[in-house]
């Protein structure tokens, strides 16, 4: 029933990509959780829990947006790897607070509370504005300056 269960939640995420051309949250999530990992395997182990208890089978059942349940579970994630606040970037570069359902439009960041932990991303927008990547290229990956193409 599992296999089933995440199959269908699988095939539900990959309808939801393609009709709105969005990029697919879960590396982001991947990430985070390796993260997570490294620094508890307790935390992790929940969050692992929290995705096949909670995350497949609503998507699977659809009982809630595919895209907008993995979106929120990386916010979930991000909290857990550096407690602080989810923002919301829209396409002129301007943060506002995230709320759901996410935008997919907005570069979605976690701003970590701790001054030494650097922003997580949480969500790519579906087409990134010069703005989202030159604020994703400052707080994420610390660059002065966008590479020219």
């Amino acid at each position: 029933m599992k296999d089933e269960l995440r199959e269908e939640a699988d095939q539900r995420l990959a309808r939801r990509l393609e009709e709105l051309g969005a990029p697919d949250p879960r590396p982001t999530c991947r990430e985070l959780l390796r993260i997570l990992q490294q620094r508890s395997r307790e935390e992790y182990d929940e969050e692992v829990r929290h995705y096949s208890e909670v995350v497949v089978p609503e998507v699977a059942r659809g009982s809630r947006d595919p895209l907008e349940s993995w979106v929120e579970y990386g916010v979930r994630l991000a909290e857990r790897v550096a407690p602080g606040r989810a923002v919301s970037v829209d396409e002129s570069g301007r943060a506002h607070p995230h709320s759901s359902p996410p935008k997919p439009d907005a570069l979605l960041l976690h701003l970590p509370d701790g001054r030494r932990d650097k922003p997580l991303l949480v969500a790519w927008p579906r087409n990134p504005s010069r703005a989202q990547e030159a604020t994703h290229a400052l707080l994420v990956e610390g660059k002065q300056r966008l590479d020219e193409e």
